[in-house]
């Protein structure tokens, strides 16, 4: 799924690859798909999309925003976004294919759900795509050690869990069920501990494991789980994810275990990430 690093890493490749490309046909909801979210009637899409130009793409914590001249692509985590060269056959199933004059596509598929929203700019009025919009990301100075204890010392989560606190409710754009797993990993904490029985050395651990996991990850081009704009996995080598359940711990051989917890896959290490 798309989260922060996967996001930031596919704006930096759209501007140095597709940029500057005009778009000569566009083919919005082709094939049939129940959770695919789309801004309006998406057969008005061609209208709004042929004849500009890719401009530039930014990312907002998991969301990726391509600019059009007036009008803005919005894609969202759950969308399988791959760049085609002039030859490359385009995929049977899609919901949404971008043309360009020099014969190379935009494809994007929707995996469980996801949006793909064009629009003019300033008519998207989405909460999640606002809010990812004006929070720092992690990547920032803005998101430095006061903002985090601001965040981490409300009455309101301090019963919660690690996991819901960090990923759920947009509280940390991009910071999703994925990047969360090493996150929780690097900072030696169980994803089920709950926030009000954390030591402030832990605390500490977690602001510095979001900060470092997330660059590290972002500088590496996205998670080895997650494909790029070339349909190639991305560099960093994920320590908690499918690749390494049921494998040995690297950090003290304990196990690395895989359970279902608030809607999602958990993973954590049965000797060092205690609950």
């Amino acid at each position: 799924m798309l989260e922060l690093p996967e996001a930031v890493n596919l704006a930096r490749q759209i501007n140095q690859s597709i940029a500057g490309k005009r778009i000569a046909n566009v083919i919005a909801a082709q094939t049939p798909h129940k959770f695919a979210w789309y801004f309006g009637d998406p057969q008005n899409y061609r209208q709004l999309l042929i004849g500009k130009t890719i401009d530039e793409a930014r990312s907002y914590g998991g969301l990726l925003e391509i600019q059009t001249g007036t009008a803005l692509i919005l894609i969202s985590d759950g969308v399988r976004l791959r760049y085609l060269g002039k030859n490359e056959k385009q995929p049977q199933k899609h919901q949404l294919i971008i043309e360009f004059d020099d014969g190379s596509a935009l494809s994007a598929s929707v995996q469980m759900y996801g949006g793909l929203w064009v629009f003019p700019e300033g008519e998207l009025d989405d909460p999640y795509y606002l809010i990812a919009k004006t929070k720092p990301s992690p990547l920032s100075s803005a998101f430095d050690r006061a903002y985090f204890d601001l965040m981490i010392s409300s009455a309101e989560v301090q019963k919660m869990s690690v996991k819901a606190f960090l990923a759920t409710e947009q509280r940390i754009p991009g910071l999703g069920n994925g990047v969360l797993q090493d996150i929780l990993y690097n900072a030696r904490i169980h994803p089920k501990r709950k926030i009000h029985t954390l030591s402030s050395m832990e605390q500490i651990a977690l602001y510095e494991s979001i900060k470092n996991t997330l660059a590290e990850m972002t500088f590496q081009g996205g998670r080895d789980t997650e494909k790029d704009l070339f349909d190639q996995p991305g560099g960093y080598q994920t320590k908690l994810s499918k690749n390494t359940s049921g494998k040995n711990c690297p950090r003290c051989a304990g196990t690395i275990k895989k359970e279902n917890y608030l809607g999602g896959s958990i993973y954590h290490c049965d000797g060092c990430q205690r609950v």
